[in-house]
């Protein structure tokens, strides 16, 4: 599996400190390569949201997935606490398809942007603009992409930031973020609205975030599973991040199985039986799926899909007896961490909340949702029976184009819990899109965490073990 294991180091230069006039100044630090040092954020902030600060900035952060693009607006005060934009503690407003879908046309990719960039442009004041900072992180999407696709398309969507934005650009602005810093983000997103940063390692929660080309794990170890860390196959990435935040040390595990994501998944799937049937495919479905630029055969086999032959596909796609030299493993020959404390409570993100509200078994107007997950075994044998002409009657809110997948992807979501990442089936865990913060809901999601360690100091970075 390319990349499975890597973890690049990140290091975050500074950028100009600007004074402008009113005593109103704005300190942003745009984020570059790594030097192993421990993080420094979070040391003494009390999260409000209330207040008028003389000292304030606001980021945009465009979340550049695979399924889709998104873009972040936030607003802090001098101690890096949330400040309300409007009514909300932050603007988000998002499209679809991502910008990996425009592979042959980086143009047209880059163009897909501008709605985002006009609510950007809306949502920050227009003095301000010239010094808030924008950046883009491409994820999964463009990393399954081959040859220069991904660079040509990242070249556009550079020309329309500089050439159509009004924001501060600077050299690092646009880029593919790096699967274990996504991971390590998404958990600092959660875990900073929870208000549990500066509490022991053991009163934070776990992270599992699917997206559509990558499925992240991240959650906090003891120094004695730290210790004992291995180095992956690779030779030199690391499973383990070191943080100081908010007075508190954490070591965190965060891993980034690339090709795991539900979309990229899906071809992992299809790869197990070829030119043959496929049992995750919704009966009387034959056609193909295109994704990364390719296409591959997807057609249900004479007799169906069926729950427990799918599951035995995406037992084999997943690799999950494939060893990785330790006791602990998930799947495909990685390290797991070790379990503990920090894994004992999960937040679980992105597609998980998405096809459980699709399934109907939860509802997808809240902002999160307690299951087991054993929820989406029972929804997969429902949608395993489903043939493909009703299944449209059957899953109203799922896209046209997604149908012939509601058995294979919620099978997977299944199997990936349970025996990817060893969840008990009975074990309670959350479903989150969104989180509770100060009478306000926030995107669980990375840009936030991205955000804050960009805003927060000069000395932002992560050591490796």
């Amino acid at each position: 599996m390319a990349t499975t294991g890597d973890t690049r180091r990140n290091e975050f230069s500074i950028s100009t400190l600007l004074l402008l006039s009113l005593s109103i100044v704005v300190v942003f630090l745009l984020p570059v390569s790594s030097a192993g040092e421990t993080s420094s954020f979070f040391n003494h902030r009390k999260m409000s949201a209330v207040g008028t600060p003389s000292i304030s900035t606001y980021a945009v952060i465009f979340d550049a997935g695979s399924s889709g693009s998104r873009v972040h607006v936030f607003h802090f005060d001098r101690n890096l606490d949330l400040l309300f934009i409007g009514s909300d503690i932050e603007v988000f407003s998002q499209i679809k398809p991502g910008l990996s879908s425009y592979a042959d046309d980086p143009q047209k990719a880059a163009d897909s942007l501008i709605p985002l960039l006009e609510k950007a442009e809306i949502a920050v004041p227009e003095k301000l603009q010239s010094v808030t900072p924008i950046r883009l992180g491409a994820t999964a999407g463009l990393r399954f992409l081959e040859g220069d696709r991904s660079e040509r398309i990242l070249e556009a969507v550079r020309n329309l930031l500089k050439t159509k934005s009004g924001f501060m650009y600077g050299a690092d602005s646009v880029s593919i973020l790096d699967g274990n810093q996504e991971g390590a983000y998404q958990w600092l997103t959660i875990n900073y609205l929870l208000e549990n940063l500066g509490k022991r390692y053991s009163n934070t929660m776990g992270v599992i975030d699917l997206g559509g080309g990558s499925v992240q794990m991240a959650y906090a170890i003891s120094d004695e599973d730290a210790a004992k860390a291995p180095i992956s196959s690779d030779g030199y990435s690391k499973f383990v991040q070191k943080f100081y935040l908010k007075g508190a040390n954490y070591n965190l595990y965060v891993h980034s199985y690339l090709r795991y994501g539900l979309q990229a998944a899906r071809v992992e799937i299809l790869k197990v039986t070829e030119e043959l049937g496929n049992p995750c495919i919704l009966a009387g479905y034959q056609g193909t799926y295109a994704y990364g630029g390719k296409e591959y055969k997807a057609s249900a086999p004479r007799s169906g899909s069926g729950f427990a032959r799918c599951r035995s596909v995406i037992l084999e796609a997943l690799n999950i007896n494939k060893s990785c030299g330790y006791n602990d493993c998930s799947f495909d020959g990685i390290w797991s961490g070790g379990g503990g404390a920090g894994v004992k409570n999960l937040y679980v993100a992105s597609f998980f909340f998405d096809k459980a509200a699709q399934a109907g078994f939860i509802d997808s107007d809240k902002p999160d949702a307690i299951v087991k997950p054993i929820d989406f075994k029972r929804a997969a044998r429902i949608a395993c029976q489903t043939k493909f002409v009703d299944a449209k009657v059957k899953y109203p809110n799922v896209y046209s184009s997604d149908l012939q997948f509601v058995c294979m992807d919620l099978v997977y979501e299944y199997t990936l819990l349970v025996d990817g990442f060893g969840i008990d089936s009975r074990k309670s865990i959350t479903l989150v899109k969104q989180v509770a913060y100060h009478g306000s809901l926030a995107e669980a999601a990375w840009p936030l965490g991205n955000a804050v360690a960009i805003a927060s100091s000069s000395k932002y970075s992560t050591a490796t073990y």
